[in-house]
């Protein structure tokens, strides 16, 4: 707690008091009259965020804490994009780019500008630019690569100008465009590094090469900042997370300490022995052991099947002869596993034996059609110039602009090198339409200019309730939901992102926010919550190993403990072998 003018990490295995660290250092950095407005804690999801939030305010008083800023690494860059967007030569209201936005455009760009790519390899190719992003490799590095199919960097040049195009980010850019200003504005770098004079990350472990550059780049040469990490528990390596980068901070940092937290509160004695041998087959640069207080444990069972519906059954015949015999609650009871696909049969039989159950990773609020629908139209009356958005909403309802309108539209605006919004108003479109669907197309974007005008000047969250019965969409949910039932879920799922909208737009301690800032906030909650739902009620959890990081329940299965499951068939190397030891460590 006591050091702050250094370099600073803490190894702290699970179940350590990690969180206890970073919220009782910024407590003793308080205390010690620093100004919260000059601290920064940083994490990777929404909700550890919210977590460390609630325990510093256990600590802390509300003038104390005031200005402190609890955020993610991506809350982070978005606030810095924001502020600094000229500087990059963006316009102000950017538009993120979510997973789905992406990939549509991918495939357009495939459509109209590179038809030698395979629509079919859509993912690949977004997980490819995702990775060059994430290794500060250049559309213009890429070309010259030759371990990769050149339509790929095509693709990868091609995506990001029409980014540029919209105004628009991905998720990807949130990390990569600050550092790139950092080190290309000294002056830039300064203003922000004396606005975060101290700093503390957690799950260190799970950082990418861009991450650990904006931490390095922001710490600066004071480096005034508390790591905490653990290189066992680094289980990311899918998208780009680097355990490694623990390591280099000897090298980056030269006054750097560490500090070692090997008790465990969490699991009994009998557990940590298995994971302490489990983990001991791993090469390490930081040696530690976990030992823990309380009492050896009962005995780890090993249950043997012959296939994974037996393996089902039985599971859940001990569920329930166990909660029979202990009285203990459903919620006591956790079912972890490599992969989705896994649950189905669990799924069947906890049905079946009508056990209550719950799946981490489930549906999110974000995907469903109708909440997408609305924050397209909010998007494009704020940016016209988003094309992901305009083409989700240009027909819903419909309106009589057809698919070979829009294919005519979109050939014309790539030619001029323009948005479809702007395309429409243009002269020289009549020589590729008719004056019908031209007539349609401008009364469609004269009515998103007046209505993002209406939402500047007046009564914004009045508008928007406005426009939504302008284009009668309760008609038009109801005419394509299959039954009552479900277009009145749909509706209910409108009116409750209006109002998450308003609630975050009306501001809490950081002051009132924009309708921009609020849907793109709620955007990258959405990015960034996917498989952290929150468990509510008594249910049985299921949940893959991934998502039950940093959990912990009474009574844990884990299944499909055996050779091509965990580790993974495709884990013959030696550094991935050392990832699935790490992901069974976390069970």
């Amino acid at each position: 707690m006591t050091i702050t003018e250094q370099p600073l990490l803490v190894l702290a295995g699970a179940g350590s008091g990690k969180t206890r660290v970073i919220t009782e250092k910024i407590a003793h950095l308080i205390a010690k009259g620093i100004p919260a407005k000059q601290i920064a804690a940083i994490t990777f999801t929404n909700k550890a965020a919210r977590e460390m939030k609630n325990r510093v305010t256990k600590l802390l008083n509300k003038q104390q804490s005031k200005g402190l800023r609890v955020s993610t690494f991506h809350s982070l860059g978005l606030d810095i994009l924001r502020k600094e967007h000229k500087t990059l030569g963006y316009k102000a209201n950017l538009t993120l780019f979510d997973e789905h936005d992406k990939r549509v455009l991918l495939r357009n760009l495939i459509s109209h500008d590179l038809k030698n790519g395979d629509p079919e390899e859509v993912d690949h190719y977004a997980w490819q630019i995702s990775q060059w992003k994430n290794n500060f490799i250049t559309p213009e590095q890429a070309l010259s690569l030759t371990d990769t199919p050149q339509i790929v960097s095509d693709l990868y040049k091609t995506f990001n100008q029409h980014l540029a195009a919209y105004n628009a980010i991905d998720f990807d850019d949130l990390i990569l465009l600050p550092v790139l200003l950092f080190q290309q504005h000294p002056v830039i770098l300064e203003k922000w590094q004396n606005k975060t004079r101290y700093i503390l990350v957690d799950e260190y472990q799970d950082t990418n090469s861009t991450q650990y550059e904006l931490i390095k780049l922001l710490a600066g040469k004071l480096g005034r900042i508390t790591i905490v990490g653990d290189d066992d528990q680094s289980i990311y390596s899918w998208r780009g997370a680097q355990p490694e980068n623990l390591v280099a901070l000897q090298g980056d940092f030269d006054r750097l300490k560490v500090i070692k937290l090997e008790q465990n509160y969490r699991s009994s004695g009998r557990i940590l022995k298995s994971a302490n041998q489990l983990i001991a087959n791993n090469p390490h640069v930081f040696e530690k052991k976990l030992w823990s207080q309380l009492s050896f444990g009962d005995p780890i069972r090993v249950l043997s099947q012959q296939n994974e519906l037996e393996e089902a059954l039985q599971v859940v015949s001990e569920i329930i002869h166990h909660k029979f015999k202990t009285g203990s609650q459903y919620q006591d009871y956790a079912i972890l596993y490599r992969s989705n696909h896994q649950s189905r049969v669990f799924e069947k039989a906890l049905r079946e034996n009508n056990i209550p159950y719950f799946i981490s990773g489930s549906t999110s609020f974000f995907s469903y059609s109708e909440v997408k629908d609305i924050l397209a139209y909010l998007r494009l009356f704020i940016n016209n110039d988003d094309d992901a958005a305009f083409l989700r909403i240009i027909n819903t309802p419909r309106r009589e602009i057809g698919p070979t309108t829009l294919e005519k539209l979109a050939t014309y605006a790539n030619q001029r090198q323009i948005s479809l919004f702007s395309a429409c108003f243009e002269m020289g479109l009549s020589q590729h339409l008719k004056e019908r669907p031209i007539r349609r197309l401008t009364t469609f974007c004269e009515w998103v200019v007046d209505t993002a005008d209406r939402m500047e000047r007046g009564d914004t969250f009045g508008v928007i309730n406005d426009f939504l019965e302008t284009i009668d969409y309760k008609t038009w949910l109801h005419d394509n939901s299959k039954n009552e039932q479900s277009a009145e879920r749909k509706i209910k799922n409108v009116y409750d992102l209006i109002s998450w909208l308003q609630k975050i737009a009306e501001g809490d301690e950081d002051g009132e926010k924009s309708i921009n800032e609020a849907i793109t906030k709620i955007m990258l909650l959405d990015i960034l919550d996917r498989n952290q739902d929150e468990k509510t009620g008594e249910n049985v959890s299921l949940m893959t190993l991934h998502a039950a990081k940093g959990l912990e329940f009474p009574h844990v299965f884990l299944i499909g403990f055996e050779e091509e499951i965990i580790p993974h068939k495709n884990s013959v190397e030696n550094e991935a072998i050392e990832e699935e030891r790490r992901l069974a460590y976390v069970g």
